[in-house]
Parts: C-alpha cells; sequence; structure tokens
C-alpha cells in the first residue's frame, strides 16, 4: 500500500518506524531520559554549588585571630598543659569596641576596647556536660607582659582583669586568665556588639522573665513586668544595664548574662530552629559574622567539629556561675578571689571532675561542701552558686 505520492507506508529497508510507530517512541524515551538525567544533574550541581557557596559565605564571615596565635607560641612553654585528653576550654570574650558601622552607636572609638563580658566555658571530655565560669571585668589579678597594637610589650601589672584585653588583645587575656586558673585555654571567640544582637534576632528573639518594670534611659531599655521576649537592641541592653536592673553591681549584672544565656542557649537548642533551614541560616550566618576566633575554629568545619558534640548536652547539665570572689580588700569598687573556694574550682575544671551548682537564690556559700563525710569518710564535692540553662525558662 502506498500513500498519494507512492511512497510505501510500511517500513522499508533503513526507513525504521512510521511517524506514529514504535521507533519514534523508543527515541523520544531516549531523549527524555536523556534530558532528565542531564536536569537532575543540572540540579545537583546547582545545589552542590549553592551548599559550597553558603559554605564559603559563612567560612569567610569569620576573622581568624593569627596574631594572637602567634603571641600565644611564643609563650608556649610557660603555659599550662592539658590534663585530660578530649576536654575542652573556651575562652569567650565579649568586646566593647565601638569601632564598625554596627557598634558606634553606642559610643566613641577611642582606639581601645576592654572585654564587656568574659567566659570560661569548659565542655567535659564525655560532652555531657559544659560549665560557665565568668570571670568580673573587675577582678584584680596579675597581668603579664603583653604585646601591645604598637609592637611595644607593656610591663606586667596588677590591675583589673578587663585592662588585659585593653592592652594586649585575646591573647593577653588567654595568658591572664591561664596564670589565674592553671586551667589551658584550648580556643578562644571574641564577639562584638553587633553580632551578638544579630544573634538574638536571627532566633526571633530570647524570652526572660522581669519581676519588675525597666526603664534604664542609659540603656535606651523600657520593659514591662512578667514574660518579655527580646530583641536583639533589648537584650544588649539588659545584659549590659547596670544602674536600673537589680542592685546595680557588676555581680547582678553577671548573673543575668549568665540567665539571658541559659534562655539563648534553650532557644537555639529547639527543634524550631535547628531543624528549620530558614531559621538556622541566619543563626550561623549571625553567629560567625561577628566571630573573631583561633585559627583552628575560623572555618565552619573547625566550629562544627567543636559543637558536634554539644548537641546531646542536656540542658540541665549546662551550668553558668561565677568564680568566688568578694569585694578588694583595698577598694571596694574592685573584686578579689575567695581562696580557697576558687581554686577548689579550678582544680575540678583541671581535671575534668564534675561542679555541683546550686541556684543563685540559695544562701549557700560558695564552696561549701556539701553531702556526708566525716573524717575518715570520701571529701565531698564543693558546691558553688550559679544556675543551669534549663532553669531559664519562664513559668
Amino acid at each position: 500500500m502506498t500513500d498519494t505520492a507512492g511512497k510505501p507506508l510500511g517500513p522499508g529497508p533503513g526507513s525504521g518506524a512510521s511517524a506514529t510507530g514504535d521507533g519514534l517512541i523508543r527515541r523520544r524515551r531516549r531523549r527524555c531520559v536523556h534530558g532528565s538525567a542531564l536536569g537532575a544533574a543540572v540540579l545537583v550541581a546547582a545545589a552542590a554549588g549553592a551548599g559550597w557557596a553558603v559554605y564559603a559565605k559563612l567560612s569567610a564571615n569569620i576573622t581568624a585571630d593569627d596574631a594572637a596565635a602567634a603571641e600565644l607560641a611564643r609563650y608556649e612553654r610557660e603555659r599550662p598543659t592539658a590534663l585530660v585528653r578530649d576536654a575542652q576550654n573556651i575562652l569567650l570574650i565579649g568586646s566593647d569596641t565601638r569601632a564598625g558601622d554596627g557598634n558606634r552607636k553606642y559610643g566613641r572609638d577611642l582606639g581601645t576596647e576592654r572585654s564587656d563580658t568574659t567566659i570560661l566555658l569548659h565542655l567535659a571530655a564525655d560532652r555531657r556536660s559544659a560549665t560557665a565560669v565568668s570571670l568580673p571585668r573587675d577582678l584584680m589579678v596579675d597581668i603579664p607582659g603583653c604585646r601591645q597594637e604598637d609592637g611595644r610589650r607593656s610591663d606586667p601589672v596588677f590591675a583589673m582583669f578587663n585592662h588585659a584585653f585593653q592592652v594586649g588583645g585575646s591573647a593577653c587575656t588567654i595568658r591572664t586568665v591561664e596564670k589565674l586558673t592553671g586551667i589551658r585555654v584550648d580556643h578562644h571567640m571574641v564577639v562584638d556588639f553587633s553580632g551578638f544582637k544579630e544573634m538574638v534576632d536571627a532566633v526571633d528573639g530570647v524570652e526572660v522573665c522581669l519581676k519588675e518594670p525597666v526603664d534604664d534611659k542609659a540603656a535606651q531599655l523600657r520593659l514591662p513586668a512578667g514574660k518579655v521576649t527580646l530583641d536583639g537592641e533589648q537584650a544588649l541592653g539588659f545584659v549590659r544595664a547596670r544602674k536600673s536592673l537589680g542592685n546595680g553591681s557588676d555581680t547582678e549584672r553577671m548573673e543575668r548574662q549568665q540567665r539571658f544565656l541559659g534562655a539563648l542557649v534553650n532557644k537555639v537548642q529547639s527543634n524550631d530552629v535547628l531543624l528549620n533551614p530558614v531559621k538556622l541560616y541566619p543563626v550561623l550566618d549571625a553567629a560567625t559574622s561577628s566571630l573573631t576566633t583561633d585559627p583552628e575554629l575560623a572555618s565552619l568545619r573547625g566550629l562544627y567539629q567543636l559543637v558536634r558534640g554539644l548537641r546531646d548536652v542536656p540542658t540541665d547539665h549546662v551550668q553558668f556561675l561565677t568564680v568566688p570572689r568578694e569585694s578588694y580588700v583595698y577598694d571596694a569598687n574592685r573584686d578579689q578571689l575567695v581562696e580557697p573556694e576558687a581554686e577548689k574550682l579550678f582544680a575540678r575544671l583541671r581535671a575534668d571532675q564534675p561542679v555541683v551548682v546550686t541556684q543563685q537564690s540559695s544562701q549557700k556559700v560558695p564552696g561549701q561542701d556539701t553531702g556526708a563525710g566525716g573524717a575518715d569518710g570520701p571529701s565531698p564535692a564543693p558546691t558553688f552558686r550559679g544556675n543551669t540553662a534549663a532553669e531559664q525558662t519562664c513559668e
């Protein structure tokens, strides 16, 4: 049979199938398979590229503190030795720098900066507990001779703790802490005002409980009593205010900072943040954008290695306390360590032994022994006043 042109309708030699036959269908299927495979490959490549771009951006946010690493290397012989493998001690420094667009409104940049907040974070070797110890900025300590920004070296001095950061930055602060505690600092992080605010905003605010209203003009902070969710700007005023909250002391301010950080830990650990990529990325971006760390941590890989073991730490095993201290004997506006309580705390952290913490409201004396134990019995663990992250939720 032929069509009107006399061409055969059936298959002929080398002609394959007709336009509606199996041959064309197979060719179309092959083209679809090839097209789908190419499309999938493009999507995978695009996803991989996007993932790499995100990784590269977040890693690039972090500033490596190479100068501090070089300075600490010069004094390696005098630094403490880590006693317990896998235990980690990280020094967290909140800088009061006014440099940078996000920080200028908090005051003039006088060319120096101090450590507004300093916390020594101890991570147990088994990663089943974490202890954060606040170091008062007004604590009188021995500060070693340190390399200054102009290249000259300062003289050793007995002065307020936050003077170390002003004189020699993070390296000088680390050496001062190690001299004070005998604890090896494995890593350090420096966060400024802007980074703190962005972190709080990235988790959509943090809830705190206020016993009474707050009206602090200096901190530009007005809050009602009760449950309040603070945004980044409010949170910064809350943790830095001294005159309008509590008794106005640095002691009360540190306890307030600890309570806030506990609430922030709860918020970040919630599944609503960790399991939601839309929320997790801003948190990571904020956490890295104003972060200066030792070179080993100055990448997402480095930070991941550090926090990987923290995911399963129960919030009631994340403890906050202030180093045992009292008014300095020569100046009531300064602090000094309470001994032997302070050394008991440092010794337990060095040996990675459990630290027993009672609530801040407890009337127990810092370092007071608890539990039974006579002259011939086992020595009970000392108890320190503080709180846990789990206690920071509003009822």
